[in-house]
Order: C-alpha cells, then structure tokens, then sequence
C-alpha cells in the first residue's frame, strides 16, 4: 500500500484509512482501525467491511458504496458500526474511488461521543416536551418508549411503578417482540423489579451473571430466557416511584456499561416526567371526581350529560336520567355517625355501579343525591326497568364493618326528548320526579310528567 498511501504519515493519523475492494473486502487498515472499531487490522484483512454495518443502516451505505466505485467523490457520509464489543460506532466517512487500483480509499472519523451528547440534549428536551404535551400517562410511557428507542434496542421494554401507599408494584406500560411472557418470567421479572426499587438501585445481568442463571434455572427453556436484563430506578425526591426495564434475547441487541449509563441519565429526565403527569392526573381526578365516592361529581356529569345529549340528537335514541335520593338518610348520621354515613355512601354507589352498564355514569351530586345517566336507549321502558333493578338491589341491606343496615332510595326519571333537551330541563324534570315519589312514602319510581 506504500505506493497508494505514505505509512509514516498514515500511521500517526487519529482517523482510520480504510482500502476495500468493490465488494467491501478489506485489503488494507491503518492502526487508528482498532481504536474505533475493535479489531487489530490483521483480524479484518480479507473480510468485508459491510459485514460491521449497523443493519439499519447497511443499506444506505451500499448505495454510498456503489456512488463511490462509480467515481463520485464521498464527503462526510455518517453511518454506524458494530465494534468487535457489541456497541455501536457512529462514523463519518470521505472516500473516494481509485480505478488504477480498483479499490475504494475512505477516512473513517469517530464522532461517537459528540453524538452521545447531541443525542442526550435531544433525549432531555424530547422527554421534557413529552411531559407537557401528552394526554395522559399511557401516552406518555409510549413516547419515552419511542425515544429510548432512538438510542438503544428497545423492542422488549417496560415501566414499572411502584405504590408506596400499598406497596404494589405494576406495569401499566410493556412491550415485547418474543410473544407474551410465561408465567415464571413474569414472576422473575416482578422480583428483579422489586429489588431494583427496593435497592434504588440499578440492575445488569448479562449471560455471564449468576443471578439471572438462578433466577431462570428450571423456569424456562434457554430460548425463552433473556441474554441481557437491565433494570434502572426512578428516581424522586421522595425516592423510587418505579423502574424501567430493557431485555435482550439475542446478541445482536446486547447491552453495554455504556448502554446502563445511558439509561440511567434517561432515567432521572423520566422519572421526573412521570412524577409531574401523574400530580396532574391527581389535580385532575380532584377537579372531577367525589373524593368520598369517587364517582363523577356535578361538573363532570353535566359535562358528560352534554355530550350523551349531543349524541342522542344525532343517533336519534332516547336518553334517561334516574335521580335518587336516599330515604332517612340522615338518621344514619344522627345515630350511627358521620363515619359510618361516609362508608354507607360508598357502599351505595358501589351498588349502584353493579346495577348499570359499564357505558352508563354514576355520579354523586352531593350530599346523598346521586344521579344515573342511561345512554343508547329505544324504548323508553328501560329507564324504568333500570330504576326497578336498582330498588331490587336495595333491598338487600349493606353491610357497614359489621353493621347491617336496609336504607331505600326514592327515584325520579326523566327521558330525553319528552322532557325537554337541555341538561338543566332533564336534571330538574328527574329532581321533581324523585321528590314526587319520597313525599309519596319513598322506595319507589316516578317517572316525572310530560311538561306542560
């Protein structure tokens, strides 16, 4: 190669010089070949330099190739190699064709590091973006997904969060491309979790790693287990709220030192992130929900009462409303107590949930007034069988820390469109009917009249 390149000159360059035939066999590397990719220049003497290719980038880099060989001079072309450890290399390249030789001559240039950082810049303003745009936290969990994916193999990755209040630990994000998890790996996993956020500490088990030969010995057959588990807590002030979890099940998606430090900084950017989403879910839930019950409160039923209306014009079906109040209620807080009132309340709309569809909403309005809202009727019967089954089921006496107490309900029904189309027409129609039957002696249906 002295006639092509002067060694002395090669030899001390940071870059690597690379000479390849057209089919990418390698005739010749200079010592800078080691240091970027891992292999001493008489290890890839005669073999081809496509084999090292990243394959999502193997095509893009045989087109370069063919540009080059047809005499087009290559300026900073950038692709990845897989070094002889596994990771990942990104280089750019300068190369160009020498027909008296027939070969391709191309300065390789390491910008793996630079790239590391740009890509950590772009991960904590990807991951900060993520927090303040999506909906709610399954979308969230999917766009952290797609952004560790941008940086490392994650076609086997999950989210576990962590209950302090119950200590119960759950993986409401999880996606796998080696079919559902047995039954033992899922239990391995619950385990290598919980000690992952039990320590607040990060976990890496390798092939070579005892825990993970314990853990799966006996459990799975070898082609069911994973080579790599990487596990890496979340971080808070008020400690681990959770982990995230990559497996591997091939060599060709293995994971590094660097791939767990790289997940690790990924980590805090996230936890923060999953922390912020789910103080504005609480906030949320607050806002719309009856903290005692946890059914819908008035504004979230009104809302949802606009909507089902919105519906009801358009599909032309009925829509009911049942309101109820409860008979005597407030002897129960009288003799009984507030607390065991509170507790009678949520057993009331605990019942009242049993009662209806899942597509039907329960709402407590206040005090021990709860409303029902009965969607995709065509036949105005169904409210009053619906009204029916609820008494039906109060007739059974609810079971209060020991105390069986029997309280009855007074229902009042009104039905979309004989009772007007405006929510506040519906509600007052279904409040009159309902005072109608408790001044009757409670325990009973009024569907209320048609208006004048």
């Amino acid at each position: 190669m002295q006639s092509i390149l002067p060694q002395n000159l090669v030899d001390i360059l940071l870059d690597a010089v690379c000479v390849v035939r057209p089919d990418s066999s390698i005739v010749y590397v200079s010592p800078a070949f080691e240091r970027i990719f891992g292999y001493a220049p008489e290890e890839v003497i005669g073999k081809r330099m496509l084999d090292m290719v990243h394959p999502h980038d193997l095509a893009a880099t045989q087109r370069q190739a063919k540009s080059v060989t047809e005499g087009q001079i290559q300026l900073q072309f950038e692709n990845r190699y897989v070094r002889k450890d596994g990771s990942i290399a990104h280089i750019r390249w300068t190369a160009r064709w020498l027909p008296e030789h027939q070969v391709r001559v191309a300065v390789a240039h390491d910008f793996t590091e630079r790239k590391f950082t740009e890509s950590m810049h772009e991960v904590i303003y990807a991951i900060s973006e993520a927090a303040h745009t999506t909906q709610n936290l399954q979308a969230l969990f999917e766009h952290i997904h797609q952004i560790i994916g941008r940086l490392l193999p994650a076609s086997n990755f999950a989210v576990a969060l962590y209950d302090a209040g119950s200590g119960a630990l759950s993986f409401p994000y999880h996606v796998s491309d080696h079919g559902p998890n047995p039954a033992p790996l899922r239990s391995v996993q619950d385990a290598l979790c919980a000690e992952v956020i039990r320590s607040a500490n990060t976990l890496f088990l390798t092939p070579h790693a005892r825990e993970l030969r314990d853990a799966l010995r006996g459990h799975l057959p070898p082609d069911q287990a994973p080579l790599y588990w990487l596990g890496v807590p979340l971080h808070t002030q008020k400690g681990p709220i959770g982990a995230l979890v990559l497996q591997s099940f091939t060599e060709q998606a293995r994971y590094t030192e660097k791939d767990k430090e790289l997940l690790q900084f990924v980590s805090t950017q996230v936890a923060a992130a999953i922390e912020r989403k789910q103080m504005l879910e609480r906030l949320e839930h607050m806002a719309q929900y009856d903290q005692l019950t946890h059914l819908p409160n008035r504004q979230l039923f009104l809302d949802r009462l606009k909507t089902a209306l919105a519906r009801a014009r358009r599909d032309k079906s009925l829509l009911s409303l049942l309101f109820l109040d409860l008979d005597d209620f407030k002897q129960v807080n009288d003799t009984l107590g507030h607390a065991m009132g509170d507790l009678l309340l949520q057993r009331v709309a605990q019942r009242l949930l049993e009662c209806v569809r899942g597509s039907d909403t329960v709402a407590r309005l206040g005090g021990d007034e709860f409303v029902v809202l009965l969607e995709s009727g065509h036949a105005r019967e169904h409210a009053a069988a619906a009204a029916e089954k609820i008494l039906a089921a109060f007739g059974q006496p609810f079971d209060l820390e020991g105390i069986r107490l029997s309280i009855r309900p007074s229902i009042g029904v009104a039905i979309y469109p004989d009772h007007g189309g405006e929510e506040h027409h519906l509600l007052g129609h279904a409040d009159e009917a309902m005072y109608l039957s408790k001044k009757s002696g409670g325990n009973q249906v009024r569907v209320a009249p048609p208006p004048a």
